[in-house]
């Protein structure tokens, strides 16, 4: 049997081993040298496929996502059309430039009608930002919490549509000594720049672009 032809083979002098034993040790030979190629070699093609085609899944789906991007332009333009028209709706109803300077008027008062001294209280230069004028207050108001409150709330009633945002603005508490009316121990004063907002007609934004032309 060929166990027994192992058993009495001898591996120094192959040549002379049965032919069984010289088949057998042939094919183990062949058997690592296949395996051997396999991992030296298809392993690491296999390995290139496999990544090959989780980036061809990739872009297939990136390439879908782009195709309903596409497919769905025109819809998009069309929000985006609206939006737009939407916003200038909303515009339209601040003040306009002949109502800016009451405006300003009425911000300033209303603080004053909450309990607030006004200490500074200065418009600045506008700017353009397409349909819209932004302009700038530098503000210095003393008050407490409740009186700051009723100024917001008072501002929200105006019977003109206000927007105030606030820029570089600092809260801190009062020394004694910063009232015009008194003791402002235990107040606030609240210091820094608001924006308000206007509207720009089509004439106006005419104007403004023939004056910046060259």
């Amino acid at each position: 049997m060929i166990i027994n032809d192992l058993r009495d083979a001898d591996f120094t002098d192959l040549g002379s081993a049965p032919g069984s034993v010289r088949y057998l040790l042939l094919s183990v030979v062949l058997i690592l040298i296949v395996v051997a190629g396999y991992y030296l070699f298809i392993e690491d093609k296999r390995v290139e496929l496999e990544q090959s085609r989780q980036q061809e899944l990739t872009l297939l789906a990136d390439f879908e996502y782009k195709q309903q991007k596409a497919a769905n332009l025109e819809a998009y333009e069309q929000q985006l059309v609206d939006m737009q028209e939407l916003l200038k709706t909303m515009f339209r109803q601040l003040p306009s430039k002949t109502e800016m300077d009451k405006l300003l008027v009425d911000v300033s008062q209303t603080a004053l009608a909450a309990g607030i001294d006004v200490q500074l209280f200065e418009p600045m230069a506008e700017s353009y930002q397409d349909f819209y004028a932004e302009r700038p207050i530098s503000i210095r108001m003393l008050g407490d919490y409740h009186e700051f409150g009723a100024f917001v709330s008072g501002v929200a009633a105006l019977p003109r549509v206000v927007i105030l945002t606030m820029h570089d603005i600092s809260l801190k508490r009062a020394s004694a000594n910063q009232s015009r009316f008194g003791n402002s121990e235990g107040r606030l004063i609240l210091e820094g720049r608001v924006k308000t907002y206007r509207y720009v007609d089509e004439l106006e934004l005419a104007e403004i672009e023939a004056e910046q032309a060259p």
